[in-house]
């Protein structure tokens, strides 16, 4: 007869017996008060009848001013920057401009061969002269006519084709006139130079080169000032405003201030941002075209909430909000803004003045249920 599975059959009995019948008796000899114990009967009870509220985390967030700073990132650019081209055509005579070479405005970019040009205006003049001389001898004919029209020897319509001579001869001086001005110009097209004060991004045409009615004589940049220029999002450019100091940090670690001088009112169509930029003083053009920056922008002053990140959640319809506990902890939904990230959590705008905020339990939860409240910071 194995005597081990009768001594485990006894024990068992045992067990079940004290559990069962004696079961305040083996409470109390394993430490346990019986008043919690009946305090968590019913609680359980309620529970399997859906009753007992969920307990979730929730804490009180206060509106506070947000640190009226804009952070965008963003790249300098040159402020003006053109293409200087002929507008005739002719061969370069003059020496290149290197790269790199600062220019003042009307320096000499190019200087292309006048050719005949000389002899066309000498030739306008010329007939300047001639259309004078038809002029002077109209104006008398027409004196004459007048005259004799007036003792009675003149053709009667002698006056008449006098004075039509007088006013073509007239339309002659003045398209001569033309003439004149239109060579000129064409010798003025001759010398190219440049609009504004700047440097040069590469070589100016070579001397030999024909240059056509449009070819690029050479390119001209202005880096002082120098611009800065970033995109911001849909929910930050209304707190921007023309004019508004900003400070820049360069990627070579070089701190400068500045204004914003342009806020686009149409959005890029990739991005949905909006263009910002920001005019800085570069006397010395240690700023590069092209270099990376930080743009800290002052904005207009705004209100909201700080509250963690990991508190943000989605209603069914996908609207990033809040989860909220009124005076008599019920749940509601509070759909938010998100204005700002910061290292403590998100800034967020769209909330009550004060705010209990589910930030644990946000997830289990939906509107309309009542909650066990354990408030954080709270004993």
């Amino acid at each position: 007869m194995r005597v081990v599975p009768l001594i485990t059959a006894t024990l068992v009995l045992v067990g079940l017996y004290l559990f069962v019948m004696e079961r305040d008796l083996v409470m109390e000899f394993a430490g346990v008060d019986r008043a919690t114990a009946q305090t968590a009967e019913p609680e359980a009870a309620a529970a399997e009848e859906g009753e007992a509220p969920f307990t979730v985390v929730v804490q009180r967030f206060v509106e506070q001013d947000l640190e009226s700073v804009i952070v965008l990132r963003g790249r300098s650019a040159a402020s003006r920057q053109v293409e200087v081209r002929a507008e005739t055509t002719g061969v370069v005579i003059s020496e290149p401009r290197q790269r790199g070479t600062l220019v003042a405005a009307g320096d000499v970019l190019c200087e292309l061969d006048p050719g005949t040009r000389a002899a066309s205006l000498a030739e306008a003049e010329a007939r300047v002269i001639e259309a004078q001389a038809n002029f002077d001898a109209a104006q008398t004919a027409y004196d004459t006519a007048r005259r004799l029209s007036a003792e009675g020897y003149g053709a009667p319509n002698a006056v008449t084709s006098a004075e039509a001579a007088l006013q073509s001869a007239r339309a002659g001086i003045e398209a001569a006139r033309a003439g004149v001005e239109a060579a000129r110009a064409e010798l003025d097209r001759l010398t190219i130079t440049a609009p504004f004060a700047g440097l040069l991004e590469a070589n100016s045409a070579e001397t030999g080169s024909l240059l056509s009615a449009g070819g690029l004589c050479a390119t001209v940049i202005q880096l002082d000032p120098i611009l800065i220029v970033g995109y911001a999002a849909e929910a930050q450019i209304d707190r921007l405003s023309l004019g508004a100091p900003a400070g820049v940090r360069l990627s070579n670690g070089t701190e400068v201030v500045g204004r914003v001088t342009f806020l686009a009112r149409t959005a890029d169509a990739a991005t949905r941002t909006f263009r910002v930029e920001v005019t800085v003083p570069n006397p010395d053009l240690a700023i590069r075209d092209g270099m990376s920056a930080d743009i800290a922008i002052v904005a207009q002053a705004t209100r909201g909430h700080l509250v963690p990140g990991s508190a943000l959640t989605l209603d069914d319809e996908g609207t990033l909000g809040l989860r909220l506990v009124d005076a008599e902890n019920r749940t509601l939904f509070n759909p938010v803004t998100v204005l700002r990230d910061a290292p403590e959590g998100v800034w967020v705008a769209g909330l009550p003045t004060e705010a209990d905020v589910i930030v644990v339990g946000q997830e289990y939860v939906t509107d309309g249920v009542v909650v066990r409240v354990a408030r954080r910071g709270e004993e």
